[in-house]
């Protein structure tokens, strides 16, 4: 009974410390280094932890109900941060390390307004032109999109979408035709910033070009890529 109330505890204990790592570092109570730091140990602790609960429960069968019951609650728990680990490790793996995506390699959409709110980022606002070979070898369905319709209303319909997502809209340009927003991820509350823009076609046509970046971190683990992917085929559907 001891033993199946220390793994319980042990259990929570990972579970809260795998959680709050990021929310830590979000409210300014630890810095990111030993917020990844906790993060990591707190998987490892609950990877072995979830192996051992599952072992115990079939040598406790014959134990007490409730003993049984503290292991499969421990396993658990362990079970779903485990999961969750091992996800964002294979997510982290198959994608190359690079943080800024666009639809442009030639002309990539440009920051404006963002520039100043990007000052003290690890990140710079500036392309690095050198991750482009890497982006087109993992995701070469990032590209423009042409929608048939004038550029005001596709810009309209662009804002709406952002506002759905409850994005901070930072900027909005219509003469230059430029929309610039972030997003603020819920765990650790990263920033990613976008920008859209848009060039009216001879035919009255409106392509979007659009391009998203961290402010931190070496990689996104793929989070810009389908952040674009999404936002532009909800654009697109919205004329469709």
């Amino acid at each position: 009974m001891v033993y199946a109330r220390i793994l319980l505890y042990l259990s929570f204990a990972v579970t809260i410390t795998f959680i709050f790592s990021g929310y830590g570092y979000q409210w300014d109570i630890w810095s990111l280094g030993l917020a990844f730091t906790l993060l990591r140990y707190s998987a490892y602790g609950a990877i072995g932890i979830a192996v051992i609960s599952l072992i115990s429960i079939w040598f406790l069968r014959k134990s007490r109900a409730r003993a049984i019951a503290y292991v499969v609650i421990a396993f658990l728990f362990t079970g779903i941060i485990s999961g969750t680990a091992l996800y964002w490790q294979h997510r982290a793996q198959s994608v190359p390390p690079i943080h800024d995506i666009t639809t442009d390699f030639d002309n990539p959409p440009e920051f404006s307004a963002m520039v100043r709110l990007r000052a003290d980022a690890p990140n710079p606002h500036e392309y690095n032109a050198e991750q482009a070979s890497s982006q087109r070898d993992a995701y070469p369905n990032i590209e423009p999109v042409i929608i048939n319709h004038d550029l005001q209303e596709v810009m309209d319909a662009a804002v709406m979408i952002v506002t759905q997502r409850g994005w901070e809209l930072v900027a909005i340009n219509r003469n230059e035709g430029r929309i610039e927003a972030t997003e603020k991820l819920a765990w650790f509350g990263f920033k990613d910033d976008v920008v859209l823009r848009f060039t009216e076609l001879e035919d009255g046509e409106t392509r979007v070009d659009m391009r998203s970046k961290s402010r931190v971190g070496r990689s996104d683990v793929g989070v810009n890529a389908r952040r674009i992917n999404n936002f532009l085929r909800d654009l697109d559907m919205v004329f469709n």
